[in-house]
């Protein structure tokens, strides 16, 4: 970790994360209604993985050992293919807002992961793992997500996908970072494709120019350049730092929602995100307090 990155690169790099990563539910909004939600993750990603693997080979990056593969199929299927596919199916019922608070949930999952490998949160986490899964539940008594099955389960789903996949992934045998990212988006690109098709989604008609704008839009801004923005920021700041697009993504997403697509916000909705931001904080205070 560099000692004194310059404050104009870190500043650049935390604008990209908050408002790119915040900015994606707008844009698969935009995306749905030309691309399937299976077909869409799978073509985000293979454009996403296909210009960063171009990158590497550039650079003559070795590719994975033969280790390193199922462990990249694995991670590709519950946190590209889970993850995004699942969240792009939610947004068909529920409002970009809502989603995005419920996935902000992530770290919780993330901290009960890490309980049931052994590791043991302290008094304060585990008030903040209460504290957000109240709101979770809070979020997902609402209104939206009780008249939508598919679209609660798929909320409920995509943060644990990620959740579990980062939990797993630690001591194993993977590639670098940027490797990592590129590999795991060009064969979730590939397994996502690959399962739309086989529940029957098909491009019936050319996808919209706006459509499709949005989908390139997910695959270099949200895919490749935040993703770069975040691996260089975790090599580069502390990991509160990094990881603070939690507290910032949801109220972007939902100011989006409000301001461009006109859904609605009320009480019930910010009161869940309150609940699930002042919970990460708190589990994030409790890390740095013990050491973690």
């Amino acid at each position: 970790m560099s000692d004194s990155p310059k404050r104009s690169h870190v500043f650049a790099a935390l604008l990209a994360v908050y408002v790119l990563w915040g900015s994606t539910y707008y844009a698969i909004k935009l995306a749905l209604p030309g691309y399937p939600p299976f077909l869409l993750t799978g073509t985000r990603m293979l454009i996403a993985g296909g210009l960063m693997l171009a990158w590497l080979a550039w650079r003559r990056h070795p590719l994975p050992t033969r280790s390193q593969w199922p462990s990249l199929v694995v991670l590709a299927t519950v946190m590209t293919v889970l993850s995004n596919a699942f969240v792009n199916v939610a947004e068909q019922t529920v409002s970009s807002g809502v989603v995005a608070i419920g996935v902000a949930a992530m770290p919780l999952w993330a901290g009960l992961f890490a309980a049931l490998r052994g590791y043991h949160p302290n008094r304060i986490e585990w008030s903040g793992l209460l504290l957000g899964f109240l709101g979770v539940i809070w979020l997902n008594l609402g209104s939206e997500l009780r008249v939508s099955t598919v679209g609660l389960l798929c909320v409920l789903a995509a943060p644990l996908g990620w959740a579990w996949g980062s939990m797993w992934s630690k001591g194993r045998d993977l590639p670098d970072p940027v490797a990592l990212s590129a590999w795991q988006m060009a064969i979730g690109g590939v397994i996502s494709s690959l399962l739309g098709l086989a529940i029957g989604e098909r491009f019936t008609h050319a996808p919209g120019l706006e459509a499709t704008a949005a989908m390139l839009y997910l695959a270099v801004f949200g895919s490749v350049i935040a993703y770069s923005a975040f691996v260089w920021l975790v090599k580069h700041v502390r990991p509160a730092l990094a990881t603070s697009y939690a507290y910032v993504n949801p109220p972007i997403a939902l100011l989006l929602g409000v301001l461009l697509l006109d859904e609605p916000m009320n009480s019930h909705t910010l009161v869940a995100m309150a609940l699930i931001l002042v919970s990460i904080g708190i589990v994030t205070l409790g890390k740095r307090l013990h050491g973690g």
